[in-house]
């Protein structure tokens, strides 16, 4: 069996800031202020220290994105074709063998995520791990190793966007954070906006 995981290997982040957010009027939701920050900056406050290098995968405002300081990479297809797209701009810069995305609406991320998610791979020797919160998988919340750019491309160049459907055609594993669910709410309307910043605010 080949074996994808070393203890050595590095780990690039990115953080999935190209989508339209149309639930959100189309606003950038990376660049919404929460709390009197970018949503962004609380994502990377959590992400950067668990990764070696991050990227923000976005397809607008990218001068504002760049000065987050990460490097900046947008998608090779264009029109808006969602997370895998970026996954697949994400594992073509990466200079690592492993590559974690998460969103950029996610400001309780874990600060274990990414060690899980390489104890899962290592365990299992799987080029693809997912987070599941107890209910459901999350799949925009993912540890995936760089072979498999080869198979997302062509995936994408058949027409292709469902991220489920792209996880069956391999050993993926799931990792599951039941314990702390609500980790996992994703900013999708002004009202979501509302009760995130509520909530930080009350931490």
């Amino acid at each position: 069996m080949l074996t994808l995981f070393t203890a050595s290997d590095a780990v690039t982040g990115l953080v999935l800031a190209g989508g339209q957010a149309r639930r959100m009027g189309s606003e950038d939701k990376g660049l919404v202020s929460l709390g009197n920050r970018p949503m962004l900056a609380w994502v990377l406050e959590r992400f950067a220290p668990q990764v070696d290098e991050v990227l923000i995968s976005a397809n607008r405002n990218l001068d504002r994105y760049a000065q987050f300081g990460p490097r900046v990479v947008t998608d090779e297809m264009t029109g808006f074709l969602g997370p895998l797209a970026g996954l697949a701009a994400g594992l073509g810069t990466s200079r690592t063998p492993w590559l974690v995305m998460v969103p950029c609406d996610s400001p309780f991320l874990p600060h274990d995520l990414v060690m899980r998610f390489l104890n899962v791979a290592a365990q299992y020797d799987s080029p693809l791990v997912c987070a599941h919160d107890g209910n459901r998988l999350q799949p925009v919340f993912s540890l995936v190793h760089t072979r498999l750019l080869a198979d997302l491309t062509e995936y994408l160049d058949a027409g292709e966007r469902k991220i489920d459907r792209w996880f069956d055609r391999h050993q993926w594993r799931p990792v599951v954070f039941a314990e702390h669910n609500d980790i996992f709410c994703n900013v999708n309307s002004p009202h979501d906006l509302q009760q995130v910043e509520a909530r930080l605010l009350a931490d």
